[in-house]
């Protein structure tokens, strides 16, 4: 499709009925999740183990053929835990699963199919029976991870770094950086003097930003009527 054809009343509904069912269904799997949340395809959500925390004006995008995973499992009692801090985004096909600790701090933004993990899930020499070696991995504030990227145990990612895309992280990056390829090396500094715009700034007032992205489909959706909606749905045209 070209564009949404859905009545606004429609999509009204489809976003209120996302919002019941991550509260319903979703939201009693996390030891805790924060308020402000805007799931997109909750169903495609899976959490399995604990704990597990979702700080609040958390942002998870799905689709049907890239969920996203929260996986924490532990060869030892006390071990395996994912903290994820406020105002983050996380996009369809991500997956993070935790033998140890994985701390992702405020405003981080996670593109899609990353996998972070902070274990091998299997040791070089006995691969039956054991978990590997964990390293607890700590993703720093306003961290930006590129798509299809790949986090391994016992990193850390310092603040606002960037992980280009594809890329296979398996020694710590500081702070303040871009850092790319396999393995992953710094290939430039971000300038200081510039400053930062983060999540955090776009949710500063949450009633005006809900206000103003519902003004938005109100405009984009004006016109659209029931039955074309339904037409649409039946007998598609090429310039729909």
């Amino acid at each position: 499709m070209r564009k949404d054809h859905r009545p606004y009343a429609v999509k009204k509904a489809h976003l209120k009925f996302q919002q019941w069912y991550a509260r319903h269904f979703i939201k009693p799997q996390f030891d805790s999740m924060g308020d402000g949340f805007t799931f997109l395809n909750p169903w495609n959500i899976e959490v399995f183990g604990a704990p597990i925390t979702l700080g609040k004006h958390a942002n998870i995008i799905t689709t049907s053929d890239h969920k996203v995973r929260f996986t924490v499992w532990a060869k030892e009692k006390g071990k395996g835990k994912i903290q994820i801090g406020d105002c983050c985004l996380i996009c369809p096909g991500v997956r993070i699963s935790s033998a140890d600790e994985i701390t992702i701090s405020d405003n981080c933004m996670i593109a899609s199919s990353v996998y972070i993990t902070d274990t091998d899930w299997h040791d070089v020499y006995n691969r039956v029976h054991s978990l590997g070696n964990p390293g607890p991995v700590h993703i720093s504030e306003n961290v930006w991870i590129g798509d299809s990227a790949i986090i391994c145990k016992g990193v850390t990612i310092g603040e606002n770094s960037i992980v280009g895309a594809g890329s296979v992280v398996v020694q710590s990056i500081p702070a303040n950086v871009i850092a790319a390829g396999n393995p992953a090396r710094i290939v430039k500094h971000l300038d200081p003097d510039i400053p930062f715009v983060k999540r955090s700034d776009w949710f500063s007032d949450p009633a005006m930003l809900a206000s103003d992205i519902d003004q938005l489909d109100r405009d984009n959706l004006n016109g659209n009527t029931f039955s074309h909606w339904l037409r649409t749905l039946i007998l598609p045209k090429n310039t729909d």
